[in-house]
């Protein structure tokens, strides 16, 4: 199934690829995966300067067939300096001389022109060059993304959409849409908690958008390549795994973005915080393994300072949350609750 970006002109499948994860393989094995992604028909890629190793590792798999596909990647930069740096180190870590999506990665603030910090001015300068073909944007606090919307200034705009959609994240599809902008779906699987990926798309093919799933292994990639080029619905079963998933994960659950990270203390946060749906919705061997048990007994580390929860994009208590999982963790190890 295609879809075109807003006013980009960009057309690819709506099943696109998530590189963050690859950073987590090996560079023989990403490569493969990513070729193995471009061969199946995916042509859209979305990595960030972030993602460690990420940029390096489509390179190498993309040399010599740029013009087969798009690649999007992002910027954290706050300064004009940090954004050409970051921009000539992407160009240079994909192996190619242009980028047709660069992004602001998760601003605290949207960058407009004249605002002083000088952010826009430079993605109109790389646009100029030829550098970038499109400006982007990307986000995890609905009403910033609201703002981005409504200030007209980019072509695309990355936000979480998934089957576990609010009413509020759903108007934002088409407001983003109404004004001819591209809405680019991440934690399309939400951090990996929605677990029917048929479901996923299905719900994602009734929206003006372009999911990208993150993928790292290739059992993955053949689930997404099945949908590629298929217009999945919405059929009963599909409804019903959508109504249960709705069910389970309703109220404040941690996404897993990470942004709260590091954790000054040491805890891993961003699965600690969602251990609990983490042992119902996969398997459950790894997290209660020797090393999933250390991981968890880092909870009793916390301190309380405070600073996870002030960067929660979601606004989650999340020392709470951390408590919560942990106690429940420990009812399950001691046999007390069973899942």
């Amino acid at each position: 199934m295609l879809h075109t970006l807003g006013k980009t002109g960009i057309t690819v499948d709506k099943v696109a690829f998530g590189a963050l994860p690859v950073q987590r393989v090996g560079m023989e094995e990403a490569v493969a995966l990513l070729r193995r992604a471009l061969d199946g028909g995916i042509t859209f890629f979305d990595t960030a300067r972030a993602y460690t190793d990420s940029e390096e590792k489509l390179g190498a798999a993309f040399e010599g067939l740029r013009d087969r596909l798009y690649i999007a990647t992002k910027t954290g930069a706050v300064k004009p300096e940090g954004f050409w740096a970051d921009l000539e180190t992407s160009l240079r870590n994909l192996r190619t001389d242009h980028v047709d999506i660069y992004q602001f990665h998760n601003p605290a603030f949207v960058p407009r022109p004249g605002d002083g910090s000088g952010l826009y001015e430079c993605m109109l300068e790389a646009k100029k060059q030829g550098k970038i073909r499109h400006i982007g944007i990307t986000n995890h606090r609905i009403g910033l993304a609201e703002e981005i919307v409504k200030s007209g200034l980019y072509e695309t705009l990355q936000y979480p959409f998934s089957l576990l959609a609010t009413d509020r994240d759903k108007a934002l599809v088409k407001k983003t849409a109404e004004a001819g902008m591209g809405f680019i779906a991440m934690k399309a699987m939400s951090g990996g908690l929605i677990t029917n990926s048929e479901a996923a798309c299905a719900f994602l093919n009734q929206w003006p958008v372009l999911p990208i799933y993150g993928v790292q292994r290739p059992s993955e990639l053949e689930e997404f390549l099945s949908y590629v080029g298929k217009d999945l619905k919405l059929t009963p079963e599909l409804e019903a795994v959508i109504a249960r998933d709705r069910e389970q994960l309703a109220g404040d659950f941690c996404r897993g973005c990470g942004y709260c990270m590091p954790c000054p203390q040491g805890i891993q946060i961003n699965t600690c915080a969602r251990m609990s749906l983490l042992l119902r919705r996969s398997p459950s061997a790894m997290w209660l393994s020797e090393m999933g048990q250390g991981m968890m007994k880092k909870v009793e580390d916390c301190v309380h300072c405070g600073q996870c929860a002030a960067k929660c994009p979601y606004s989650l208590d999340t020392p709470e949350l951390l408590k919560r999982n942990y106690e429940d963790y420990k009812n399950i190890l001691a046999g007390k609750t069973v899942i």
